[in-house]
């Protein structure tokens, strides 16, 4: 944003009893301060909006200033022009030959004035640097003020639950690489464990991870995706279609066991991740096919691929994995319906 404005600057010669002469060119802007000895003139040239005019124009308009001043019984007139400007060796060019010119870097806010000019112009070299100076400051203020909103907007709009998930799930690793195979005989799905009323491994098996391997493929996508999908549904409503995709993924997996009599043991949160990832092409297709460097073509491909791998691999919970993808879309849509009655509060 840039702070060196013809209003702000136009207050600062107000300030110095300095009046404003009307113009039909808002490129021009001209100030005036009557003296006993004559008149003192300020002429305003914003260079920054694509203007050029040539050195002869540029004459042009200060002989039109002296004659406008002469017609009104004025004898001594002294005129500076300040160039305001981005282009500084553009600029140059322009007053090169007037002594009389300085220019007003806008990008650096520093007052330009070189061998050839005059020094100063009525004390306004000092105040136009003790002003360029407060701009400078100011800058660096709204800059400092910028960085920490951003900070401040950064921590509020991490998705928590997700990074929370991704914890647990990693943390639970961890504490099994010291206990053994405890937490998975304890905790993984298996349909011997529901008959004795294990109903818990519904929810803990969503949890634990066989390996490095598959704890890193689940958890990298979950981190990315489930990043999007909290952002777009919410943290509540997020971590509800996170734990039922993760629970329809191992019911479907209990009911493939059922139908095939073949029976084993699983753990993870592919099904919960498939979720993640069913709902995000919800929510793609729902933004006209587009959301944010995603479309659905795109979102649909990396579902039917992963799918595909699992399914040409040996020891992959494939019926989860349709599983947590059906829950996630419909969970997704729901809230989706949800949100538009207002049953959930909109979150950017």
């Amino acid at each position: 944003m840039d702070i060196l404005t013809l209003d702000r600057l136009e207050n600062l010669f107000f300030e110095q009893g300095y009046t404003k002469i009307p113009s039909n060119l808002p490129e021009f802007n001209f100030y005036c301060y009557r003296e006993a000895q004559g008149v003192n003139v300020l002429h305003v040239i914003d260079y920054r909006q694509g203007l050029y005019i040539s050195e002869d124009q540029y004459a042009h308009l200060k002989e039109r200033i002296e004659a406008f001043f002469r017609a009104r019984g004025e004898r001594e007139i002294h005129v500076m022009a300040l160039v305001l400007c981005d282009d500084t060796e553009k600029a140059r060019k322009l007053c090169e030959e007037d002594s009389f010119c300085w220019i007003i870097d806008s990008r650096e806010y520093r007052l330009l004035i070189h061998e050839t000019q005059v020094e100063d112009f009525y004390g306004w070299k000092g105040i136009l640097e003790e002003y360029l100076f407060a701009l400078v400051r100011e800058g660096a203020e709204r800059t400092e003020a910028a960085d920490r909103a951003q900070k401040r907007i950064d921590w509020r709009t991490l998705s928590w639950v997700n990074v929370v998930l991704v914890a647990v799930n990693v943390i639970v690793f961890l504490i099994c690489t010291f206990t053994g195979d405890m937490l998975y005989n304890k905790g993984a799905l298996s349909v011997t464990g529901l008959w004795q009323g294990e109903w818990y491994r519904l929810f803990t098996s969503m949890f634990l991870h066989w390996n490095v391997e598959h704890l890193f493929s689940n958890m990298i996508v979950l981190y990315y995706v489930g990043a999007i999908v909290e952002r777009k549904l919410g943290p509540v409503p997020y971590m509800a279609l996170y734990l039922l995709s993760g629970f329809a993924g191992n019911i479907f997996s209990v009911g493939y066991e059922l139908l095939t009599n073949a029976y084993g043991s699983s753990a993870g949160a592919s099904g919960a991740v498939f979720g993640v990832e069913g709902a995000l092409l919800f929510l793609v297709m729902s933004h006209r096919g587009k959301l944010e460097s995603m479309t659905a073509g795109r979102v649909a491909f990396a579902i039917a691929f992963s799918l595909y791998c699992g399914f040409t691999s040996v020891g992959v919970n494939n019926a989860a994995h349709v599983g947590g993808v059906f829950m996630g879309f419909t969970a997704a849509a729901v809230i989706a319906a949800c949100r538009k009655i207002k049953l959930f509060s909109n979150h950017r």
